[in-house]
């Protein structure tokens, strides 16, 4: 009986219970009608336990950063910057999205905040300059998702704490697949620009405005110099350069740029207490439904029907990408990644994929996830701040998801992409 929590989660789901209540109550349900109300209050008690971590006190942190260097308008810094370099090109301000999306994601790290605060300033711009609407929140959700892929990641914080992995291996296996992430999606755009009559090129900009863009770009994108080398060099933790991050970004914000304000840092220090509230406790619950995953052997239940399929690990590496790709339009990338990660990892892990590898495809597919109905939840943001509804948002998302398709087949049978920036740096032999 107790190996029926993951269906009567699923059902808790279709139903719209929230998913932190449905991870509690699922599991919590199933034992108390097996008879192990003492192992109620063990699965209770692992909440607390699965958030009480030191390393995951870098997920805090990296949302403070991202706050701050949204409120302190870097953001517009980093969008004159990526016009500077690339606005020449066809279609020259949607690949000005991308790449501002490239950037910003080694600031935030995160897709929902990158689709805030480049959305909600580039749409209007693009729509200004001749694209249609829909053809702007579609580049705008799709590039929002290498937000969690180059480092910093949260999610990739989350999955090394969950499988006991390097944080910096991660980091650093993430480089590669996420600048393919924008160079395919730069790709797609240049192919898509006389079927949409794409705007032509605005004139390329001198080395002088160029240089001068680079100089009010240079400390904003200092962030993941400092945050990478930091980690790299020996010289602070993950969960330090988190702190350090933070702390740079409101000394750049307040004295540096001067845009930002004492007053403004009440309502910063709220938002980004709120989300990271929410983000804990979810990882918190989803710990606790892991427990339960042991008790019920579903690592090994789940492990002998993979196996029975094929024993080939090119087949079933096709397999667990289908898997990760439908359960990512149902569970957003961190509670997946808790609750699969220690059942599909062991799997692939056995049959010889190395545990970053398989870490950088489980987070690319999950984090694509999030632009995939029903729950995607980068849709749903891009929808707020377009203004248009979330069907038309994603059938605008679908020529560049198939390009994001295609990479994630390429660094699943190509592991070189991903693993020779860890090898490099000696984390893997």
């Amino acid at each position: 009986m107790l190996s029926l929590f993951l269906p009567l989660f699923i059902a808790f789901l279709l139903f719209g219970l929230p998913i932190v209540f449905g991870l509690i109550a699922a599991p919590a349900i199933l034992l108390w009608m097996n008879g192990q109300e003492r192992d109620i209050v063990l699965l209770y008690r692992n909440i607390y336990a699965g958030m009480d971590s030191f390393p995951l006190m870098a997920i805090p942190f990296f949302m403070l950063t991202g706050e701050l260097m949204n409120r302190a308008g870097i953001t517009l810094r980093i969008v004159r910057f990526a016009q500077a370099m690339v606005g020449h090109m066809r279609g020259g301000l949607a690949q000005v999205n991308v790449v501002d999306s490239m950037m910003f994601a080694g600031i935030s790290g995160s897709a929902v905040a990158d689709v805030s605060a480049l959305g909600a300033m580039l749409i209007p711009a693009m729509e200004k300059e001749g694209y249609t609407r829909r053809f702007a929140a579609g580049i705008t959700a799709a590039s929002a998702i290498i937000g969690p892929i180059i480092p910093p990641s949260g999610i990739m914080i989350i999955y090394a704490y969950v499988m006991g992995e390097s944080v910096a291996a991660l980091f650093l296996a993430g480089i590669v697949p996420g600048i393919l992430m924008g160079v395919s999606l730069m790709v797609m755009i240049r192919l898509l620009a006389d079927h949409y009559d794409l705007p032509a090129a605005t004139q390329r900009a001198s080395w002088r405005d160029r240089g001068r863009a680079m100089i009010g770009a240079f400390w904003p994108l200092l962030t993941p110099v400092i945050i990478m080398g930091g980690i790299l060099g020996g010289v602070f933790t993950p969960t330090e350069a988190a702190a350090i991050a933070a702390g740079y970004a409101f000394f750049l914000g307040l004295f540096v740029i001067g845009t930002l304000q004492y007053k403004d840092l009440p309502g910063i220090l709220m938002r980004a207490a709120m989300t990271s509230a929410v983000v804990l406790l979810l990882i918190g619950a989803a710990m606790a439904f892991k427990t339960v995953a042991s008790l019920a052997h579903t690592p090994e239940l789940l492990a002998d029907i993979f196996l029975s399929l094929s024993d080939n690990p090119l087949v079933l590496l096709l397999l667990v990408n289908i898997l990760l790709f439908v359960v990512g339009m149902f569970l957003d990338a961190g509670p997946a990644i808790i609750v699969l990660g220690p059942i599909l990892g062991p799997i692939f892990i056995s049959l010889g994929v190395d545990p970053v590898h398989f870490a950088v495809i489980m987070v690319v597919n999950l984090t694509v996830g999030l632009l995939t109905p029903p729950m995607g939840l980068v849709l749903f943001v891009t929808s707020s701040v377009s203004g248009l509804k979330v069907e038309t948002v994603a059938k605008a998302v679908l020529p560049f998801l198939a390009a994001e398709i295609v990479v994630i087949f390429l660094i699943t049978y190509f592991p070189a992409l991903t693993l020779t920036l860890p090898r490099l740096a000696g984390f893997i032999d």
